[in-house]
């Protein structure tokens, strides 16, 4: 393992409970199939590029990498991304939760179909089906695991951990490899590590949030082995030592994801394919947050760690240019 520390170190989703644009507002749970203009359709990709502006900036960002070919098909696919993540905070009972999941379900099998709800990321969705041969499979398992999200979570191991990041942002990352019609075992293996990378950069940063509700984001196995103390962590809203040598050890589980997927591409002397380099350039933002974590000592409380990286957009674009991550 190559300590953290000697290391540059993701991407968040900054999703808040939304309701949809008054275009959408008295229709955007019909189930009702919907017959589409070319107008509908524009207005759908305009809603989901919208809806990734507000509630995930670093997405946002990478997204003006994309040919203008893919674009909407990457909003459209980060904003069904989006309407899952946040579903747990935009609900007060798992039972409403469960029912949104359930809208879902059902939406992603009536777009194989080709008769999506009036909804504009369903609509967005279709149109990106149209257009790229994308697995039904892969959406199903994002809301599977967001369904077990709702009843549990937690998790008592990395493993689970690990499990549930490569349920939702890496195989959110097999559908951008499928849309831009790069599908390799090697692309994939890449792609699945910056997922789980992603995905606990994400949490760590989400970490003040998630103790204000009492939820411990980091697995039980590695707060016990530190001497966490739970009940002290959401009650103090503070740092410790217990607990920034588990954001430490997490974090470090974080960037040695992204080092094996830069491993991947060792046989080119690190430069990725120029065609995927805007999916890769997604661990730009992660290092970011696993970078500012350790310049405060891995104190997930920091204020600093709420304020956006003003040198992140250069960053990317000189990633992008560079061919590397």
């Amino acid at each position: 393992m190559v300590p953290l520390r000697q290391c540059h170190a993701t991407a968040r989703l900054a999703g808040h409970a939304r309701r949809p644009g008054r275009l959408w507002r008295s229709k955007a749970f019909s189930t009702t199939p919907c017959i589409h203009s070319s107008a509908g359709v524009s207005e759908a990709a305009n809603y989901c590029k919208d809806l990734v502006r507000r509630h995930d900036y670093e997405s946002f960002l990478t997204s003006q990498l994309y040919p203008q070919l893919y674009r909407p098909g990457y909003y459209a696919l980060r904003a069904f991304y989006i309407e899952l993540a946040t579903i747990k905070e935009a609900v007060s009972q798992t039972t409403l939760g469960q029912g949104r999941l359930v809208f879902w379900r059902n939406a992603i099998k009536d777009i194989f179909k080709n008769a999506p709800p009036r909804h504009p990321v369903a609509i967005a969705l279709h149109q990106t089906t149209q257009n790229s041969h994308l697995a039904q499979y892969h959406f199903q398992r994002m809301i599977e695991a967001r369904e077990e999200e709702l009843f549990s979570p937690t998790h008592l191991t990395v493993e689970s951990m690990t499990a549930h990041a490569e349920s939702t942002s890496s195989t959110f990352f097999y559908l951008v490899l499928s849309m831009l019609c790069q599908e390799s075992a090697m692309l994939s293996h890449a792609a699945s590590h910056l997922g789980v990378a992603q995905s606990f950069a994400t949490f760590l940063r989400a970490f003040s949030f998630h103790a204000s509700r009492g939820v411990m984001v980091i697995p039980a196995e590695i707060t016990a082995k530190h001497g966490v103390n739970q009940q002290e962590v959401f009650s103090k809203r503070a740092t410790s030592k217990e607990l920034e040598d588990a954001v430490f050890e997490l974090a470090t589980i974080a960037n040695d994801n992204v080092i094996t997927a830069r491993e991947m591409f060792k046989e080119t002397g690190g430069k990725v394919p120029q065609a995927v380099m805007p999916l890769f350039s997604a661990a730009i933002p992660v290092m970011s947050i696993l970078t500012r974590l350790e310049s405060v000592d891995f104190d997930v409380f920091h204020p600093s760690l709420q304020v956006r990286d003003w040198k992140l957009p250069w960053r990317v674009y000189t990633s992008y240019y560079n061919r590397r991550f």
